[in-house]
Formats: C-alpha cells, sequence, structure tokens
C-alpha cells in the first residue's frame, strides 16, 4: 500500500490561509484610502468598506481556524480542535450573512442614493437660477415692462386706427370699449368714453330681434362670423354691415366679454344695386334700341307722305287739319323715338373739350326764362379752376334741363335748387350735383326712376324718358349719374364725368 504525504494540502491551507487575511487586509487598506481621498461617492465607498470588513473579518475567522485546526491536530489536541470548531463556523455564518446584506440591499440603497443625487441637482440648478434671478432681477423686470408697454402700445395702435368698428360689450349687450371708428360709424364721435361705456350695443341694432340672433350664435358655438346687420345710426338711417364677434373669458373683473368685429358694406351694396341697376338698363337698353328701329323708318315714312300730302290740300280744308293732326303725332312719336334710341346711346355723342360752368350758366338761364320760377330759386356753387371736359355740349345741356325741370316739378310753387360742381381728384373726375328741396323720392320708387317710361307725374305730363335718356347719355360720355334722396327731404343727383387723359397730366 502506498503512502500520500499530505504535506502539499497542509502547506496550501496554511500559506493560502495567511495569504487570504493579508489579501482583504490590503483591500481593506486601499478603500479607507479610497473613502480618504473621494468623500463625495459615500455610498459606493461605504458598500465596499462594508464588504472589506466582513470579507476582512471572514478571513481571519476562516485562516484562524484552519490554522488552530492545524496547530491542535499536530499537537495531539484533537479535543480542543473539535470543541472550537463550531465557534469558528458560526464566526464564518455571520460574515458570510453580513455581506449577503449588504450586497442584497445595496441596490435599493443605490436607488434611493441616486433620487437624492438628482434632487440635490434639482436644487442646485434651482438654487443657481434664483441667485441669477436675484442678482436680475430688476433688469428683467425693465426688459419685461418695454415688452408689455410696446406689445400694448401695438395693439392700442391697431385698435385706434382701424377703420372698421371694434368693439368690447359685456355678454348682455352694454359697451365696455368702443374704437374711434366705431364711434364715427354709430354717430357718437363728439360723445365721451364715459358717455358710451354702459350703453347697450342692441340699441344701434335696427331689428328688434338682431341681439337675440347675435346672443343665440355665441351661446351655441361661441361665435358669430360674417353675418348681416343694419345699424340705427344717430340720424334715424340705417347703415348695412357685416358683424363678426367671439365670446372671450377674462380673470379680469369684467368676466366674459364679447369682441365684436363691424364692416361698413354700405357701400359696397349700394355698388351692387347700381350695377344690377346698370345691367338691367343696360338690357333694356338693347330693347328699345331694336324696337325703336323698327318704328322709326315706318314713322318716317308716314311724316314724309303726310307732309307731300300737305302740299297739294288747302290750309282751310278739314283734310289739311286732319293732315297737321297726323303730322304732329308722328313727330311725337319720333321725339319719342329718338329719346329711346338716345337712352340706348345708339347715336356717338360729338365731343370736344366744354367748361361745363358755361354749360351750366346757359341752362340755367335758358330755364329762368321759359319756366315760371316766381318763388323758386336757383342757386350755383361753381368750384375754382374746374377743368374742361371732353363732352358734347348738346347732349350734357338735355340731361341738365331735365335734371332741372324735374327739380322744379319736385320742388312745387316755392323751394330751393342748387347746382354745385367739384373734383374728384382720386377718381379723375369732376362732379355736377343738381339738388333741391322738394317732396324727393319714395324709397320704392328709386330702383325704378332710371327705367324708360317710369314716371310719377300725372298722366299727360312726362313720358317717362327724361331721367332714362338723361342716364343713357352720362353712360355714353363713361360717366355715372346717382341720386340720392329721402321723403320730404328732397332729392340730389349727382353726375360723375371723366377728366380727359390730357388735361389730367397738367
Amino acid at each position: 500500500m502506498v503512502t500520500v504525504s499530505s504535506f502539499p494540502i497542509w502547506f496550501v491551507d496554511v500559506v493560502g490561509s495567511v495569504l487570504m487575511i493579508v489579501f482583504t487586509f490590503v483591500s481593506l487598506g486601499y478603500c479607507l484610502e479610497l473613502k480618504k481621498n473621494e468623500p463625495t461617492d459615500i455610498i459606493i465607498i461605504n458598500y465596499l468598506l462594508w464588504v472589506c470588513v466582513a470579507l476582512a473579518v471572514f478571513a481571519i475567522s476562516r485562516s484562524a481556524g484552519h490554522l488552530l485546526k492545524q496547530i491542535f491536530l499536530l499537537s495531539g489536541h484533537q479535543a480542543l480542535w473539535t470543541a472550537t470548531q463550531p465557534f469558528s463556523g458560526a464566526i464564518n455564518t455571520f460574515t458570510f450573512i453580513v455581506v449577503a446584506s449588504v450586497t442584497l440591499f445595496f441596490e435599493r440603497t443605490w436607488a434611493i442614493y441616486g433620487t437624492i443625487l438628482k434632487d440635490r441637482q434639482a436644487l442646485q440648478t434651482a438654487h443657481e437660477e434664483l441667485i441669477y434671478l436675484n442678482q436680475n432681477l430688476e433688469g428683467l423686470v425693465e426688459e419685461r415692462t418695454e415688452a408689455l408697454a410696446i406689445s400694448e402700445q401695438k395693439y392700442r395702435r391697431i385698435f385706434e386706427v382701424s377703420r372698421d368698428m371694434i368693439l368690447v360689450t359685456r355678454t348682455d349687450g352694454r359697451i365696455l370699449n368702443i374704437n374711434p371708428a366705431g364711434k364715427q360709424l354709430c354717430g357718437l364721435s363728439t360723445a365721451s368714453d364715459s358717455a358710451i361705456e354702459g350703453q347697450l350695443f342692441q340699441n344701434y341694432l335696427s331689428g328688434p330681434d338682431d341681439w337675440k340672433n347675435i346672443n343665440q350664435h355665441i351661446e351655441n358655438r361661441g361665435f358669430i362670423s360674417s353675418e348681416e346687420f343694419d345699424l340705427l345710426l344717430e340720424d334715424g338711417s340705417h347703415r348695412r354691415v357685416l358683424l363678426s364677434g367671439s365670446l372671450a373669458k377674462t380673470p379680469s373683473e369684467e368676466g366674459e366679454t364679447i369682441h365684436f368685429l363691424v364692416k361698413d358694406i354700405e357701400q359696397r351694396r349700394l355698388m351692387q344695386k347700381q350695377m344690377a341697376q346698370a345691367d338691367k338698363l343696360a338690357s333694356i337698353g338693347e330693347l328699345s334700341s331694336g324696337i325703336a328701329h323698327e318704328i322709326n323708318n315706318p314713322l318716317g315714312i308716314i311724316l314724309g307722305y303726310t307732309q307731300l300730302l300737305l302740299r297739294g290740300e288747302d290750309p282751310q280744308s278739314d283734310r289739311y287739319n286732319d293732315l297737321k293732326t297726323i303730322e304732329k303725332h308722328v313727330r311725337s312719336c319720333k321725339a319719342i323715338v329718338e329719346d329711346l334710341l338716345n337712352f340706348a346711346r345708339t347715336s356717338h355723342p360729338h365731343k370736344e373739350q366744354i367748361d361745363i360752368h358755361a354749360v351750366i350758366t346757359d341752362v340755367v338761364h335758358f330755364v329762368r326764362h321759359h319756366s315760371n320760377l316766381e318763388n323758386i330759386q336757383i342757386e350755383t356753387a361753381l368750384a375754382p379752376k374746374l377743368p374742361s371736359v371732353l363732352m358734347d355740349e348738346k347732349k350734357i345741356k338735355q340731361v341738365l334741363i331735365n335734371l332741372l325741370m324735374n327739380a322744379i316739378h319736385a320742388v312745387g310753387r316755392s323751394g330751393t335748387i342748387r347746382i354745385a360742381t367739384g373734383t374728384n381728384t382720386a377718381a379723375n373726375r369732376i362732379t355736377v350735383e343738381v339738388a333741391d328741396t322738394g317732396h324727393g323720392i319714395a324709397k320704392e320708387n328709386l330702383p325704378r326712376i332710371f327705367d324708360p317710361f317710369f314716371t310719377t307725374k300725372p298722366t299727360g305730363e312726362g313720358t317717362g324718358l327724361g331721367l332714362s335718356v338723361s342716364y343713357g347719355i352720362i353712360k355714353g360720355h363713361g360717366g355715372h349719374i346717382i341720386v340720392k334722396s329721402e321723403p320730404d327731404q328732397g332729392a340730389a343727383f349727382t353726375l360723375s364725368l371723366p377728366v380727359s387723359p390730357a388735361i389730367a397730366e397738367r
């Protein structure tokens, strides 16, 4: 039987135990040195320190146990080793528990430590911001105040210079603020802000249910967009507007408010009406022109044969009188046909540079000597340095005579007729206004006054072609004729004629 020596095992056990103690204490020394040099990483260093201490205790316990074991066995004290062995094992077990506990709770401790580091970083950042704000607070306040002032000035200017009404009201319609354009539109230019504030916006709406409709839109959708309404002006007249508004919730004591933008579309609506009227008159003119041409030739033949027969008749005979009656009525019919052709603008005007003031003076002189103007005043307000206009003098005189005769009829036995001239530099036109203080034109008749054969005069006192012919003549000169009238407030017809380019360039 071969006996194997146990010396190598004994040697490895003893030397390994000594080296284990040395290595653990070297590690512990490094850990202490690291903690000394890096005091900020407390958690990780403490963890390593605890692990090193536990391993050092474990190394001492285990190595000392193995050394004692070898000493007791070599010295023959087996019983002492048997009594000491449980204490050495208990110490080893305890040190393993310590290392396991430290390792087990380190993850949670590390997470808490990470959170604490983030909080500390956030506190540090907040602290730095507070220091910055504290050092620059005055400058920041001045900068923000200046920005607010610039912003307030910008929006205030928009509010002040807007050509449309900008209005702020409470939800019950009480006015809080209104811009100058709104005051002018409502006829409140001279009223103070204190006098306007508190008034109800619905008082300036012509329809009794207008505010109810606006409120319904606001309540249902929070806004109202591009709805047409009529404003009731201070003088009782109406003005068409396009209204948009929205509900605004403000944190101020005013609570909920409604912001309105109101656009005046009266002129646009009038232009649309005028364009529709022009289209209608153009269609009537085309029809009238066709009819007039068809009638004019037979009338010419009848008139020619009538005049031929008159030559051979005795002026004292009944047949001669009958032929004269035929001639008279045929001439009347030809005059009407000529008026229709003038309305249709089929005859080209013979234009030349004419001083409109000279034309007006001649017409006024003619009317004064051929009409009964005993209690009727004809006034003229002629603008100085009015440029001459390229026009057919006879036709323009015909227009002015028509307007003056209509004005005399409207004035009745007494009143004033005023003829005023002026210039519209922006449109490069001159204007001639014939206004009277007569009974005015009924609202329902205004859209029809230029229609052929439309007249409000008694039967036999007018053909209803005067204004139609005037309209055609002015259109033939590239101009416009508009009328403004209110019942019992008189009427004003304004002619607008273009200035010829050669004159305008001077």
